[in-house]
């Protein structure tokens, strides 16, 4: 009697705990879809608005010309339309004032569509100087094949050098006062400037030679090697004009490493006008912030780079070699990413960079 006495007493709980049990799994079936749609509503409303974010760099030999010399540094649009005529990039910039725009590519859309960049543009000052390096997935801005005109950059760097862009393949400055700052991009700093000059008129005096036999597709070719000749011949002046008081500001689209910089300063000569050891700021883009991103830990995955790298490593402010560099967010989505295509937890950002002569607080 007290074995059956006991069987019955325990079923009852038995019959408890699968009410609880199906009590949770109700919960879970209710709360889980709640939480999927609060992150799919929450990742919309950080991925789809633009970001302003604002940078004081100090840089201690800035000529008091140059205080408060300010730079609206974009990248990585990837084509992407933010709104209607790129509204949500407007609503982020508003009324801001900047001295110059900065690019660092990728800003190209498929097949190289230029519209989404164009509307881009077509929100700042005409008279404000835009500069622009190609990114990876722009392709070159020269055309050495015959196409239907005889300059020798492709039609989207047409377009934009309509719109008041400077394609950046040279030594460019602007001078305030007493105050010059520098743009130069990267690749600039590697370059054999004797070597390269003879290489590209060796060329060009081959083609010369047999002037008769050219094809479409040579005469464009010979267009490209008088251009690379004048740019060369623009490059050594650019470097004559160096002054050791200037600001350099150094374009490139993929961020340079620690070692990287450390070499190119130890290679570096003193009397080389266009190198690091003069550099005051370093502009770069590339990682797209990393694309996805887990909420106060950081980008998953980075191709070059693999799982879970440092912030510090895809976006904002580092020093490599005590030299600053920023790392644009970017604004669109990287094709690169693969299975990762479009922004999770990753507002698409534009950054002010302003210079100045005061430390920080």
């Amino acid at each position: 009697m007290r074995r059956e006495k006991n069987r019955y007493i325990f079923a009852p709980e038995g019959r408890r705990g699968r009410e609880r049990r199906h009590g949770l799994r109700k919960t879970l079936l209710i709360f889980l879809p709640l939480l999927a749609a609060i992150l799919l509503i929450s990742n919309y409303i950080v991925s789809n608005r633009v970001r302003l974010e604002r940078v004081s760099l100090t840089i201690l030999n800035l000529p008091e010309d140059l205080e408060q010399y300010s730079i609206l540094h974009l990248s990585d649009l990837h084509g992407a339309e933010l709104g209607e005529n790129q509204r949500a990039v407007a609503a982020a910039l508003g009324d801001i004032r900047y001295s110059c725009v900065v690019m660092t590519g990728d800003m190209l859309g498929k097949d190289q569509d230029v519209e989404p960049l164009l509307d881009l543009i077509a929100l700042m000052p005409a008279g404000t100087p835009k500069y622009y390096i190609p990114g990876d997935t722009d392709g070159d801005a020269l055309d050495s094949f015959a196409h239907s005109s005889l300059s020798v950059y492709t039609s989207w760097a047409e377009r934009l050098m309509e719109a008041g862009v400077t394609i950046l393949d040279r030594p460019v400055s602007e001078t305030r006062g007493k105050g010059t700052i520098w743009f130069v991009p990267e690749e600039l700093y590697t370059l054999n400037l004797d070597q390269m000059t003879d290489v590209y008129r060796d060329q060009l005096a081959e083609m010369n030679r047999r002037a008769t036999a050219l094809t479409a597709d040579d005469a464009a070719r010979r267009r490209v090697l008088e251009y690379e000749v004048d740019r060369m011949a623009a490059v050594r002046e650019a470097r004559e004009q160096f002054r050791p008081a200037d600001i350099q500001l150094v374009l490139t689209h993929t961020p340079l490493s620690e070692e990287y910089v450390q070499d190119m300063i130890r290679w570096g000569s003193k009397e080389e006008a266009f190198s690091m050891r003069y550099a005051g700021l370093i502009l770069a883009g590339h990682y797209n912030g990393g694309q996805w991103r887990i909420p106060l830990k950081g980008p998953v995955f980075v191709p070059e780079m693999g799982w879970f790298p440092e912030d510090s490593q895809v976006k904002g402010l580092s020093f490599p070699a005590g030299i600053p560099q920023y790392i644009s967010p970017g604004l669109g989505s990287d094709p690169h990413y693969e299975n990762m295509r479009g922004r999770i937890f990753n507002p698409p950002t534009v950054t002010l960079i302003t210079l100045t002569r005061k430390a920080a607080k």
